[in-house]
């Protein structure tokens, strides 16, 4: 009974999930394309005098992790709300520390050392999804045995 005098939210309506979990999702999506976009855009202006093979090859590298996290985004709807939002915030960390880092490379002055970040960023990413990800799967199954026990 919502009527003018009450002070009931309606932000958790349409969504069993709660307004946070939305606005985390949101958020997730939005920063999954920057920090693709912005990471692709940081790995070209680094890469300008690389050969194009060896330069696509980077794009590729550099696009993988934020690849799996869409995916994962996009699947992630049969997963609980722990696991979700532990989703949901390693791919903002995975987006804006990607970005952090490139840009930090990028900025400095032509000639210093940048290949080996590029290198490494990506399986680093891939590691932390791994662990976060697969340990939130993990608890979830566990917490759900626990409490049909």
């Amino acid at each position: 009974m919502n009527g003018p005098g009450d002070m009931t939210s309606n932000a958790n309506r349409g969504s069993p999930d709660g307004g946070f979990l939305d606005l985390l999702r949101a958020g997730a999506r939005i920063a999954v394309v920057a920090g693709a976009v912005g990471s692709v855009g940081l790995t070209l202006r680094a890469g300008r005098s690389t050969p194009r093979l060896l330069l696509v090859l980077f794009v590729l590298w550099v696009l993988s992790p934020f690849v799996a996290l869409a995916w994962a985004n996009m699947v992630a709807k049969r997963w609980s709300v722990l696991t979700r939002a532990t989703l949901y915030c390693v791919t903002l960390v995975i987006a804006l520390g990607s970005l952090a880092i490139y840009g930090s490379v990028v900025l400095p002055p032509a000639g210093s050392p940048r290949t080996f970040v590029f290198v490494v960023v990506p399986p680093g990413s891939w590691l932390l999804i791994t662990i976060v990800v697969l340990t939130a799967l993990i608890s979830g199954r566990l917490s759900r045995r626990g409490a049909g026990a």
